[in-house]
């Protein structure tokens, strides 16, 4: 007997890592936490709602390659956060404060290093 068990595709998964990637989050320091929560949020939460009905699971590993850029976007934009071990403190706190200012923190907060 064969089971279908609906998640997303490779494919689909393939494309919006490239999707993330055209993004060049780690460039774009010219732009404000709010700013790209603005940009990122709408496109994340449709993918988590459409692709993670059934099997969230599926999309943790392209949440936390999000969270990767993000993280470095961080390192590029403020001196004070290269240093990893500084980012990863003060990252768990914005995370644990506001825990649903990007779309994508209610499923996967880790960075992911």
């Amino acid at each position: 007997m064969t089971t279908f068990a609906p998640a997303v595709s490779k494919a689909a998964r393939k494309r919006m890592s490239q999707i993330m990637r055209s993004w060049r989050i780690a460039r774009r320091t010219d732009l404000n936490f709010a700013d790209l929560a603005k940009w990122i949020n709408p496109v994340v939460r449709g993918w988590m709602n459409y692709y993670g009905a059934f099997r969230r699971s599926e999309l943790y590993p392209l949440l936390m390659q999000l969270n990767a850029m993000l993280a470095k976007w961080v390192r590029r934009k403020y001196r004070r956060f290269r240093r990893w071990d500084r980012l990863i403190r003060r990252w768990k706190q914005v995370v644990a404060e506001q825990p649903n200012y990007l779309a994508h923190w209610r499923w996967v907060t880790g960075i992911g290093h």
